[in-house]
């Protein structure tokens, strides 16, 4: 990846966060979502960005609402990137569930070393 492509993903996840930051509880029923990733086509046309989402029991809802809202976030955000690129990227959002599988693999550890201790228990 080019140092121009890694300053521009840096740059679109800096901006999409502080959108979804200020409209937290206008449009996203104050689900607390953040940009974990942000990937870029080479000619920086497309955008997909990775979002993790906090502060609600229907994760799918919030993706919906999000999915439904990409107009207005590319609106938001050609606001505040108008005059550093030439176009305005299409944005595509994916929910990032990395810390959800992180969690569970956890748990499963747990439980294998609680499994692996009392069998070293029974054996003594």
């Amino acid at each position: 990846m080019s140092t121009r492509t890694e300053k521009f993903n840096k740059e679109m996840q800096r901006e999409l966060g502080t959108i979804f930051q200020t409209r937290m509880h206008d449009w996203f029923e104050g689900a607390f979502i953040t940009v974990t990733d942000v990937s870029s086509s080479p000619d920086l046309g497309y955008v997909k960005a990775y979002l993790s989402i906090y502060n609600t029991k229907n994760n799918a809802a919030i993706m919906d609402l999000v999915n439904l809202y990409n107009k207005h976030i590319r609106k938001d955000l050609a606001a505040k990137i108008r005059k550093t690129v030439r176009v305005i990227p299409e944005l595509s959002f994916f929910e990032d569930d990395s810390l959800v599988n992180a969690l569970k693999f956890e748990k499963i550890f747990d439980q294998l070393k609680e499994e692996r201790e009392s069998r070293e228990k029974k054996e003594d």
